[in-house]
């Protein structure tokens, strides 16, 4: 290879007619080439700003172009001149370089390439998490972890501004219950025990408040050993983590309305974005009007209760459950679509839902509408029915026909044009979460959500529950979930700073003093040194550019994501490991399963 006397003049996106005349280095990803005849050939040099239309005029200069390969990295010296068939489409479209001279930096020494790099985005996504490298080279793909790095720091500007600290917590720590599984990392100096990655930062975020810091954040990452969705992944995420000391629930919500609502205006593909403050909706009226305490406001569809209504009726899966409705005006599905929406209704909840309409002539039509004709007028008019109206319907316990007719208000209202408007940025904040719980497998109390949370009515309404006089799944705490397009963004809570209260609210799930200091020795020691009363959230970073994306799966905004099996399948990992590495470890593996990653 030819020595190189000068740097890239220029990059790809850059020259412009004004440049015309000017004598320039180039330096790229050689993108495309199309040869015309034995002397001309025209191709595209692509680097991470843009393109440019390169032509060679010279057999020997075609010749040179003709021995690289696609996507090998080069660079190219030329002049610069106007280009007689103009391309509006791209920034550099009104020129293109003559070259004098090309070097090859990189050869492509692959024959083929997995896919075309501008159409990556239409392979299977195996092959593209395999190649991610080249997968990135797809100005589509890049441009999301461009504007990632953007409202990174935009959120980092804006929290600055409000008086916030950023500090950098352990990753390294010990296992915590977070409501998910954690990562361990073995310890080497401590035989058989272990590190876990932390799930969150939030013990060390409290602890930070007790120990005199008033306003902390970070970009922190997160490890969390779960499944896969598409509006999350497993393994690591990021999230901007907040606490403030001495403050309220409203200082909270507050502050992120006013962090957030420019960042959606500014990075978001809708224009509309809710204004603050966002609208506060209680966890109980949530589920009872939407069905879900992650409702997608978009959608002007609420939930009715006809219980009394319908409890009549015939239909046994009605005799003795709750019932909920919602109603659709001016329906136009198919009778294929509404037996699609049953069926996806029931995958997703393992629940039956029903249906019946009303036709042009003021008939009820379809689905169980036999049960319901003989009530026909109380159902017309509790309903307010017009012709074109579709009726879906849930039964179950309360808490199971809220959350299935939840799941049939989300898929109608996006079967819906007409209740659903969809180009929009809709916020609410969820409030008044329960403190407790039956957990459905233990079939006792539990936590709901955070433990650490402070409970409404503080320890008077535990102690009232500790004596019976309060069931304790009516208590509430001051948690708070911000939703956005129905999507949970955030979560936080006014905290437990007291060791007291601490101590009464575990009590209430079957663990003492005792197993709190031993669980969570350095949080309940320094709350014993005069704590401050002290409130936090944590967005989701991934999720977030998910949304002003408006990509459907969030590994399209991660850059080097896992697959849905958290694996890393470009680099192999998880693998396995050396029998050195695990003795000196202390451990010992007594199953081994296939490397699903092995080549």
């Amino acid at each position: 290879m030819e020595a190189l006397t000068q740097s890239r003049t220029h990059n790809c996106g850059e020259l412009r007619l004004s440049d015309a005349g000017k004598h320039v280095t180039l330096s790229g990803w050689l993108e495309n080439s199309r040869e015309v005849g034995g002397n001309l050939s025209f191709l595209i040099l692509r680097d991470f700003y843009g393109t440019t239309q390169l032509v060679a005029e010279t057999e020997e200069m075609v010749k040179s172009f003709k021995e690289i390969t696609k996507e090998s990295t080069i660079t190219i010296t030329g002049t610069v001149r106007e280009r007689s068939n103009k391309n509006p489409k791209i920034a550099t479209g009104e020129i293109e370089v003559v070259p004098d001279s090309v070097v090859v930096l990189g050869r492509n020494r692959n024959a083929e390439l997995p896919f075309e790099i501008n159409r990556s985005k239409e392979a299977d996504e195996a092959t593209r998490l395999k190649y991610r490298y080249l997968d990135l080279r797809n100005p589509e793909v890049k441009k999301n972890i461009v504007l990632r790095s953007q409202v990174v720091a935009a959120l980092r500007r804006a929290m600055t501004e409000e008086g916030f600290l950023e500090i950098n917590t352990p990753i390294l720590t010990a296992s915590s219950p977070e409501g998910a599984r954690d990562y361990l990392v073995p310890a080497r100096k401590h035989p058989g025990k272990f590190y876990a990655l932390p799930q969150a930062p939030q013990q060390f975020k409290q602890l930070l408040m007790t120990a005199g810091f008033d306003r902390y954040f970070q970009i922190a990452p997160c490890f969390r050993d779960e499944d896969a969705r598409g509006d999350r992944t497993p393994g690591e995420f990021y999230q901007l983590d907040m606490e403030m000391a001495f403050a309220t629930q409203e200082d909270v919500l507050g502050v992120l309305e006013r962090v957030l609502v420019p960042i959606f205006r500014e990075y978001g593909i809708y224009d509309r974005v809710t204004p603050a403050p966002f609208r506060r909706i209680a966890y109980n009226d949530a589920m009872e009007r939407y069905g879900t305490d992650k409702p997608d406001l978009r959608i002007n569809l609420e939930l009715q209760d006809v219980t009394e209504l319908l409890k009549g009726c015939g239909f046994e899966p009605f005799s003795d459950a709750i019932v909920k409705a919602v109603k659709v005006t001016d329906f136009e599905a198919t009778r294929k679509q509404i037996d699609k929406l049953v069926a996806d209704v029931e995958v997703q909840t393992a629940q039956k839902s029903y249906w019946f309409r009303m036709d042009e002539n003021g008939e009820l039509v379809g689905g169980i509408s036999k049960f319901v004709q003989p009530i026909k007028e109380q159902v017309i008019a509790a309903l307010d029915l017009k012709p074109g109206c579709f009726v879906g319907l849930a039964a179950g316990k309360k808490g199971v026909a809220q959350k299935t007719a939840g799941v049939l208000r989300t898929k109608l209202g996006a079967m819906c044009p007409n209740h659903m408007d969809k180009e929009q940025y809709q916020f609410c904040w969820i409030v008044d979460f329960p403190m407790y719980e039956i957990g459905e497998e233990s079939g006792e109390l539990e936590f709901c959500h955070n433990p650490f949370s402070m409970p409404n009515g503080g320890l008077e309404i535990l102690e009232k529950a500790a004596r019976g006089e309060v069931d304790p799944p009516s208590i509430t705490a001051f948690q708070y979930d911000l939703v956005i397009n129905g999507y949970e963004s955030a979560s936080g809570a006014v905290r437990n700073h007291d060791p007291e209260i601490m101590v009464k609210a575990f009590e209430l799930v079957r663990l003492g003093e005792a197993d709190v200091k031993a669980k969570f020795p350095a949080m309940y020691n320094a709350f014993t040194y005069g704590a401050p009363t002290h409130a936090g959230a944590a967005p989701g970073v991934d999720r977030m550019i998910m949304l002003l994306t408006g990509e459907e799966s969030i590994r399209e905004v991660i850059t080097f994501p896992m697959n849905k099996n958290a694996q890393d399948v470009m680099m192999s990992a998880p693998s396995a490991v050396t029998e050195a590495q695990l003795r000196e470890l202390h451990l010992q593996c007594t199953e081994v399963e296939k490397d699903d990653n092995a080549q």
